[in-house]
């Protein structure tokens, strides 16, 4: 069983800086495609949608791909801390955004909120 455990950390030891690259190279691709989101989509509600969804799960990739090749404890926590803040801040603040936009009266380009088809729109 001692030897089974050796070769596990071996194995670790080999494999956490390549698995913590595809991790950073996700995250930075999330990055990427939220920012062509945020150029292409029509409206400020969807932008925001681009914006807050694959900036968490980019962030977080990074964050994770970052803790897989941290050195020490010391930085894995502080990778810790900054991803469970992150993970609280990020969507709770987009969301404020957004509801703050809809309650001052900005509507999606696709017509009013709530409008089923043409006929309620007018």
């Amino acid at each position: 069983m001692g030897d089974f455990l050796s070769m596990l950390g071996d194995f670790w030891e080999v494999a956490r800086f390549p698995l913590g690259g595809l991790a950073c190279l996700a995250g930075g691709l999330l990055c990427i495609v939220s920012a062509i989101g945020v150029l292409r989509f029509p409206d400020f509600y969807t932008r925001m949608h681009a914006a807050s969804i694959t900036e968490t799960a980019g962030t977080g990739f990074l964050l994770i791909g970052m803790a897989l090749m941290a050195p020490n404890w010391l930085v894995l926590v502080k990778l810790l801390c900054i991803f469970i803040f992150l993970f609280l801040t990020n969507p709770t603040s987009s969301h404020a955004l957004v509801n703050a936009a809809h309650v001052a009266g900005l509507q999606p380009r696709i017509g009013p909120v709530g409008a089923a088809n043409r006929e309620d729109e007018a």
